[in-house]
């Protein structure tokens, strides 16, 4: 596995605190690996450290309550400063107890979770504040590329659109294989960590709405505009079921939501928003044919990729002109368009159309997969490639 240093960058600093170190992210995104990676580091310079696994219950199979976890440490530990790693925790009922009891005898807690138990907001009242957490993402395209050599496997830009980052699947050496795993870990998801989690009794109904939202992602959504399209459809599902069913989705960091930013009206739109998903997997699984969603998919990716490098990002109404992303850090602005390709006049038009009006002295960026180089004295052009590749944005 790679080294995934930019969350171990932002970790490393609470390594000695007494915060309850929480790793966050969906299911399967490599929330195990960086934890163990802390491990090492870790061990090189201590050896007082406890692993508990809760996804291994063969070997955690004596470990049934809080309180076993706590005494498991207790006899296991040495004298001084203990670092306790406890994987999967969600697994054991009052787990924040655990973590309450260790904090109190000189232990640095760190957790991880892969269902929406600890997922959600609930770890927030569970430990009444005494925490810290970090998300895991799938891998975007540097880290994909990096393990695909590291495996010698091929791969490609396209590669990624298509089927992302989620680390697992790489390992695997056909298409026909990636698929039935990706599949397989979708029905987990959607099972396990959402309906069984919330008790959801429209199964058949939340289906067909959690698949209506990941196959369209990088699209304006309501919760409203869904519940017409299902009833349409002749699912009954109202409005306030969609955005329920949506935050869950949510708590799970299955998608994200990310708000609309009006430059006439100066202010966000509550209405009206963009769904995008962990990744771009779940859209293509969905596709008939092999008919993959390569423009919004290239949207999503994109998007992901900006979050990773710790943008804030609002899509932006150029008074009734859609800019993909109004991105934002250390108080610089970016105005980002995202299109398959801009051969055509139209396409052309549209997406520099997007830029008209906009303040001279921000950056204007269009992200493409043309090979052509469309740049203006205004308008920076990037190809896709170069985009994912490099780290000056």
């Amino acid at each position: 596995m790679i080294l995934r240093e930019k969350y171990l960058a932002e970790i490393r600093g609470f390594y000695h605190s007494d915060l309850v170190k929480i790793i966050t992210g969906v299911r399967r995104c490599g929330k195990s690996c960086v934890l163990e990676q802390i491990r090492e580091e870790l061990s090189r310079t201590t050896d007082n450290l406890v692993s508990l696994d809760f996804d291994d219950r063969i070997a955690t199979s004596d470990i049934q309550t809080w309180h076993d976890i706590v005494y498991w440490v207790q006899k296991t530990r040495k004298e001084g400063p203990c670092y306790v790693f406890l994987d999967e925790v969600q697994e054991i009922d009052g787990w924040a107890n655990a973590c309450r009891a260790l904090r109190r005898e000189n232990c640095s807690v760190f957790i991880t979770g892969s269902n929406s138990k600890l997922l959600s907001r609930e770890f927030t009242k569970e430990l009444s504040g005494r925490y810290v957490s970090f998300r895991i993402r799938p891998f975007i395209y540097m880290e994909a590329r990096e393990y695909a050599l590291q495996l010698q496997r091929e791969f490609s830009v396209l590669d990624y659109v298509i089927w992302g980052g989620f680390p697992k699947r790489l390992e695997f050496a056909t298409l026909q294989e990636q698929r039935r795993y990706l599949s397989d870990l979708n029905e987990t998801i959607i099972t396990n960590d959402l309906i069984n989690r919330y008790g959801i009794r429209k199964r058949e109904e939340f289906r067909k709405v959690v698949n209506f939202l990941l196959i369209s992602n990088s699209r304006i959504y309501s919760a409203k505009s869904i519940s017409d399209y299902m009833l349409g459809n002749g699912i009954n599902a109202s409005p306030n079921t969609v955005q329920k069913w949506i935050g869950y989705l949510e708590n799970a960091y299955i998608i994200d939501e990310i708000g609309r930013y009006s430059r006439k009206a100066r202010r966000e739109l509550k209405q009206s928003r963009k769904i995008y998903n962990c990744d771009v997997s779940l859209n293509s699984i969905r596709c008939k044919d092999n008919r993959y969603d390569l423009t919004h998919n290239l949207k999503n990716i994109v998007y992901n990729e900006l979050m990773y490098r710790g943008f804030t990002v609002t899509v932006y109404d150029n008074n009734g002109k859609e800019v993909d992303f109004l991105a934002e850090k250390a108080g610089k602005r970016y105005f980002i368009q995202v299109a398959w390709s801009v051969v055509e006049n139209k396409a052309w038009e549209r997406e520099f159309g997007a830029f008209a009006g906009l303040p001279t002295y921000d950056r204007k960026i269009l992200i493409t997969n043309d090979e052509t180089d469309y740049s203006t004295s205004a308008i920076e052009h990037i190809k896709l490639v170069d985009f994912l590749q490099s780290t000056s944005l």
